[in-house]
C-alpha cells in the first residue's frame, strides 16, 4: 500500500510540474474557502448542513495546503474553531476528475462546477460548496487565526468570534485613520506650496526691484550711448531688411532668431540676462519679448510665429501677471519690456 502511495505523488509532482511548465502559470482548482454542505453515505441517507449550523471549513491555498476549522455562522458573523493544517496533492483523470491526495492518502474527487466539488473518503461522498462571501470577508483573517492555534496543543485551543459589526468599525477606523493622514499630508503640501509661492514671490519682488535700481542709478552718459546705438540699428538696412522679412509673412529660422538675440545684446546689454531671471519662459513667450523690444507689432508676432492675434495677446498678459503677481493687460507688459535693459 505504501509503495502505491509513493506512486501516486510521484505522478502528482509530474502532473503539477508538466502544467506549470507548460502553461507559464498555474491554475489552482481548490484555491479558496470551501464549507461542507452535504455527507451523502454509501448506505443510502445524507445528512445536509444548514447555513446556521456547525459544519467544516476549509481554506485552501492553491492545491497544495489547507487550513481547517469548525465553523458556525451567526447573524453578527462567524464562529471558528481551528482543527489543522494539511497538505494535499492533486493527479488530474481528466473530465473534471483528480486523485486527491490528502496526507499521502489518496481519495477519488470530482468537480461538477466552478462552485461544488465532490470528495469520497471511506465510502463517503463530501460535498463542499465555494464560499465566496467568506473567501473575501475573513479569509485573512482566518489563515491568521489558525496558523497561531496550531502552535497550541489540543486541548489549549479555542474558539473564535469574527464580527461583521467590529469588522466594520475596524474598518471605519482605518478609513479615518486614512483619511485624517491624507489631509495632514495634503495641508502640509499646501503650506508647502504657498511658502514656496511666498519665496518666489519674493524672489522676483527683489529681482524687479534690483533692474529698476539698475535703470535709476544708470549714468546719463551710459543711457545716451544706448539711446544712440538703438537709433542707429532702427535706421540700419538690417533692421529694415528684417521688418520687410516679418511684414511679407516670413517664417523666421533658427539662424534668425539667434541673430536676432545677438543684436538685442549688442544694443541693451543687461536685457536678456534680466529677463530670463525673473521667469523660465518657453521658446514662444521667449521669441515674443524678443520681438517686442524690436518694437514688432502684435498683428506682425501673430504672423511670423504662427500664432493668432488672441494667443500673442494671451502670452503678454500672462507673462505680467507670473511676473508681478496680479492681472495685468498685454500693454502693461509690453511697457515693462521697453523699459529694462535700456
Amino acid at each position: 500500500m505504501e509503495m502505491k502511495h509513493i506512486l501516486l505523488l510521484m505522478a502528482s509532482c509530474i502532473v503539477l510540474g508538466c502544467s506549470t511548465g507548460s502553461n507559464g502559470g498555474k491554475h489552482y482548482i481548490l484555491d479558496g474557502v470551501w464549507t461542507l454542505r452535504q455527507m451523502d453515505h454509501p448506505e443510502g441517507h445524507s445528512r445536509t448542513f444548514a447555513d446556521t449550523e456547525e459544519t467544516l471549513l476549509r481554506l485552501y491555498e492553491g492545491d497544495s495546503v489547507f487550513h481547517q476549522c469548525w465553523m458556525t455562522r451567526t447573524e453578527t458573523g462567524l464562529t471558528i474553531r481551528p482543527i489543522e493544517d494539511v497538505r494535499v496533492n492533486m493527479v488530474d483523470k481528466g473530465h473534471g476528475e483528480y486523485i486527491y491526495i490528502e496526507d499521502n492518502d489518496p481519495h477519488p474527487l470530482m468537480v461538477k462546477d466552478d462552485s461544488t466539488i465532490v470528495i469520497q473518503q471511506e465510502g463517503i461522498l463530501y460535498i463542499w460548496h465555494f464560499s465566496n462571501e467568506i473567501a473575501n470577508e475573513w479569509s485573512e483573517e482566518i489563515k491568521e487565526i489558525v496558523a497561531a492555534e496550531l502552535q497550541k496543543s489540543q486541548g489549549e485551543r479555542q474558539s473564535f468570534m469574527l464580527s461583521r459589526k467590529e469588522r466594520h468599525q475596524a474598518n471605519v477606523i482605518h478609513w479615518f485613520i486614512i483619511s485624517t493622514i491624507s489631509i495632514v499630508v495634503l495641508l502640509l503640501l499646501i503650506a508647502r506650496i504657498a511658502i514656496d509661492y511666498r519665496k518666489e514671490k519674493r524672489r522676483l519682488q527683489l529681482q524687479l526691484q534690483q533692474i529698476q535700481e539698475v535703470q535709476q542709478e544708470r549714468p546719463q552718459v551710459v543711457k545716451q550711448a544706448i539711446e544712440s546705438v538703438e537709433t542707429a540699428y532702427f535706421a540700419s538696412d538690417e533692421y529694415q531688411t528684417l521688418q520687410r522679412r516679418i511684414a511679407t509673412g516670413e517664417i523666421l529660422k533658427d539662424d534668425d532668431w539667434n541673430s536676432i538675440e545677438s543684436q538685442i545684446k549688442k544694443i541693451y546689454p543687461g536685457f536678456t540676462t534680466q529677463l530670463q531671471s525673473l521667469y523660465p519662459m518657453s521658446e514662444l513667450e521667449y521669441h515674443v519679448c524678443l520681438l517686442l523690444k524690436l518694437r514688432i507689432t502684435p498683428t506682425d508676432m501673430a504672423v511670423v510665429l504662427a500664432r493668432d492675434a488672441s494667443t500673442i495677446s494671451t502670452v503678454r498678459s500672462r507673462l505680467y501677471k507670473k511676473v508681478f503677481g496680479h492681472k495685468g493687460g498685454a500693454r502693461e507688459w509690453d511697457e515693462f519690456i521697453l523699459s529694462i535693459g535700456a
